[in-house]
């Protein structure tokens, strides 16, 4: 297991921890609920090291990505940035990514437990290209500073940023990145903190009255808002077009890894599944359950939670077409008196 560069420090200050697929993460610090009201009603704090970044350099990068990525990064000047995937051939999805534009690099923020398989398929593909895929030097810690609170923490310079643009900026007087984007769209904002600085970072949020949030109340509202996350929503068996993930893609720009296929299943406007919201009722099953009607498997759970705002169990799941219209009841399988009703975001 890895533990994030904030666990030591954040273990002194309350945090329970959990295993998180291989990466120890804060549960909770004591009052999910209250940390939940911070990231909808305040301003939270969030230990994203669970995410790193990857930086590609070289003359190259630019055409190399906008080649890779499903989004337009050949528009992205030096301070902007956008989100995007990394798709197979077959446009299945390998990564999520969060591209920013340097001068000389692009800065790729990637889910840490997908970091090996993102690198290595494009490493492959760089075959006559100038580009280098590296750690950035000096290492770097990821922050998220989440709710609507955040913009006024964070100081004018925050209120100025364009949808996952970025500047650098002092907090707690150390010189940090600040992204307009994170892990609740693009109005949360995400910290690149050189590892040395990423505690007194940390406690200058916190004494700007932030409220530090474990991933309890942050998969809580990610379920309530609809935003899939690699490795449980989504993967290399989920093709990009059964995901609400438009925002990641590019109609317009040329051909990347996996076009064609996102291309022929948007145009035609079909696919076999697609991931919804679900409702809960009755005992919180488990990942992974099985969705069930007239005794046919009709889809799975991916996430399940509390959901803070509703005041009861949620899930994420893929779910069959002819299932999945808002209102539908789906039995669970393995729990005999949970039902999973379809619901369309936000659910809270």
């Amino acid at each position: 297991m890895t533990e994030t560069a904030l666990h030591a420090h954040l273990a002194a200050r309350g945090a329970v921890h959990r295993d998180d697929r291989g990466v120890v993460v804060p549960a909770h610090f004591g009052d999910p609920a209250a940390e939940y009201a911070a990231l909808v009603h305040g301003m939270a704090i969030v230990d994203l090291g669970f995410r790193t970044l990857v930086a590609a350099t070289g003359p190259d990068r630019v055409d190399f990505l906008q080649g890779m990525l499903t989004n337009d990064v050949g528009r992205l000047a030096p301070g902007s940035g956008c989100v995007a995937l990394l798709l197979t051939i077959q446009g299945r999805v390998v990564a999520d990514v969060r591209v920013a534009a340097l001068d000389d690099e692009l800065r790729l923020d990637v889910d840490t437990r997908v970091h090996d398989p993102f690198v290595d398929a494009l490493s492959r593909l760089i075959i006559a290209d100038d580009v280098e895929l590296a750690t950035p030097e000096p290492a770097m810690a990821l922050v998220g500073v989440e709710g609507p609170g955040a913009t006024a923490l964070l100081g004018p310079e925050a209120a100025t940023l364009d949808a996952f643009a970025h500047r650098e900026l002092d907090v707690g007087g150390r010189r940090v990145r600040l992204v307009a984007g994170g892990e609740l769209g693009a109005r949360s904002f995400t910290l690149h903190v050189p590892v040395a600085d990423v505690t007194c970072v940390w406690d200058a949020l916190a004494a700007g009255g932030a409220v530090a949030c474990g991933m309890e109340a942050l998969e809580a509202r990610r379920v309530e808002l609809g935003v899939p996350r690699i490795g449980v929503d989504m993967d290399e068996k989920t093709l990009a077009i059964e995901l609400p993930v438009e925002a990641l893609i590019s109609t317009t720009k040329g051909c990347y890894l996996g076009q064609e296929v996102v291309a022929r299943g948007t145009s035609r406007g079909h696919t076999n599944r697609r991931l919804r919201a679900l409702v809960l009722d009755g005992p919180l099953p488990p990942a992974g359950a099985a969705l069930v009607a007239d005794d046919k498997e009709v889809g799975r759970l991916t996430t399940v939670v509390h959901a803070f705002g509703l005041g009861h169990p949620a899930a994420l799941g893929l779910v069959r077409r002819e299932h999945w219209e808002p209102g539908t009841t789906l039995a669970v399988a393995g729990a005999s008196t949970t039902t999973a009703r379809v619901a369309d975001w936000p659910l809270a």
